[in-house]
């Protein structure tokens, strides 16, 4: 193989060799420094950061109403906002997550953090829709520095404790965007709405010291791979591990079916009866705390071979969360009851989701999490602009029902696929 030259030799310094036993357990020969398995303190740091770099994709809901006024955009439409950042997403998440599997994730999560910096100063000036449009995108694109921390974390976690690494770092990316919701309402009441992103770009450049100072190197075995042949890859862990294929597909319905709920939600509180402001719609965020509580709980139960029956019962209470959610505009009670249980039971199966899938591939996580975030990807693009369709055709009682078929959809696809064989033989190197 060709030495490495210029940014990858920059990346590849100090490499950490993992060896991984028959019973997929890991285990480190590193260079002194780096670390062998996840402490609490670096879990925690991880959590917070992804929180932060996540939240920069949801910021926008609750703002759609000040952003449509501003801009001269249809209600009805723009729900593209956030359909541009969820592009840029799944394009970082296939173009750039998979890099952790071969550069050291310490210094790429520090470029990413950087790059993101600028993105979100671009969206505060954005003169136009379309300049907002791209920005939106670029900063989607950045975001999935959250998924190369989550990566990172489950590869310096032991595999018995990898379920409660995921769970602990998963939390952190629910809180994120729990207040991102509720922050950008706030700043968005107060200062306007272009303060939000000015504030997260000066938070995320205090975030990427901290992660540059404190993270410690890959410690997972680096693929030996072109570029090319990485992405090629990610083709090639569909075919190849079922785990993968199944939980992907649960992932696109169950965030397809939140994006239903959260979108045309803000139009229909911004509207009378209720006419909230953007603060009083961001305090909607804080309802879906229990997702945290759930994912830190289902973390602990998957580590337990309970990933089945945390899966099972999070899609029920997803369903079920539709029909409180039905009474709105008459019950306002019933709208929270519905975001705290449909966060909790999101959580729940997108952590016992990612525990099933980590353990197939322990020297692809990178890539495994690259396509299973990907289908994630695809249905939050997705959900934002059939649901203000929905929305603007037949209203809520229609974006409930739109919902509730999406929930229904995913619960029957794993009634359905439960009981097939998750493990699949090593084959992507």
């Amino acid at each position: 193989m060709k030495p490495r030259s210029g940014i990858l030799a920059w990346f590849h310094n100090e490499t950490t060799l993992v060896e991984v036993t028959m019973d997929g357990r890991l285990t480190a020969s590193a260079t002194p420094g780096a670390a062998s398995a996840l402490s609490r303190g670096t879990g925690l740091l991880l959590a917070i950061a992804s929180g932060l770099a996540v939240a920069n994709v949801y910021y926008a809901p609750p703002l759609l109403d000040v952003m449509a006024n501003e801009f001269g955009m249809r209600r009805a439409t723009v729900g593209i906002v956030v359909t541009a950042t969820q592009v840029g997403y799944g394009l970082g998440l296939l173009l750039v997550v998979p890099l952790g599997d071969l550069l050291d994730r310490r210094r790429l999560i520090g470029v990413q953090s950087l790059l993101s910096v600028l993105a979100l100063i671009a969206v505060a000036v954005a003169p136009t829709s379309n300049w907002l449009l791209v920005a939106m995108a670029a900063v989607g694109v950045l975001a999935v520095a959250a998924q190369v921390m989550l990566a990172h974390a489950a590869g310096l976690a032991t595999a018995g404790d990898r379920g409660r690494a995921v769970g602990v770092v998963t939390s952190g990316i629910v809180i994120g965007i729990l207040l991102a919701r509720t922050v950008a309402g706030a700043l968005g009441d107060v200062a306007g709405w272009r303060s939000v992103y000015l504030a997260a770009a000066a938070a995320t450049l205090v975030m990427a010291g901290l992660l540059y100072r404190a993270l410690p190197r890959s410690a997972g075995h680096r693929a030996q791979l072109s570029y090319r042949r990485l992405i090629g890859s990610l083709v090639r862990l569909f075919a190849e591990v079922s785990a993968l294929r199944v939980r992907a597909f649960i992932a696109l319905l169950m965030f397809l079916a939140m994006t239903v709920l959260l979108t045309p939600m803000v139009l229909q509180l911004s509207a009378p009866p209720y006419s909230l402001s953007t603060t009083q719609i961001g305090l909607f965020g804080l309802a879906g705390v229990a997702g945290a509580i759930g994912a830190a709980h289902a973390g602990r139960l998957s580590d337990r071979g309970r990933a089945q029956r945390v899966t099972g019962v999070g899609l029920v209470v997803m369903l079920a969360a539709w029909i409180p959610a039905a009474l709105l505009p008459q019950s306002l009670w019933g709208l929270i009851l519905a975001v705290i249980a449909f966060d909790f039971g999101l959580q729940s199966v997108h952590v016992a989701n990612q525990n099933l899938v980590y353990r197939t591939r322990p020297t692809a996580q990178s890539r495994l999490t690259a396509a299973y975030m990907l289908c994630y990807a695809i249905g939050s693009a997705i959900g934002p602009i059939a649901s203000t369709l929905v929305y603007g055709t037949v209203g809520w009682p229609g974006v409930c029902a739109l919902g509730a078929t999406v929930s229904l959809t995913s619960l029957l696809f794993w009634a359905s696929t439960r009981r097939l064989p998750l493990q699949s033989p090593e084959g992507t190197p």
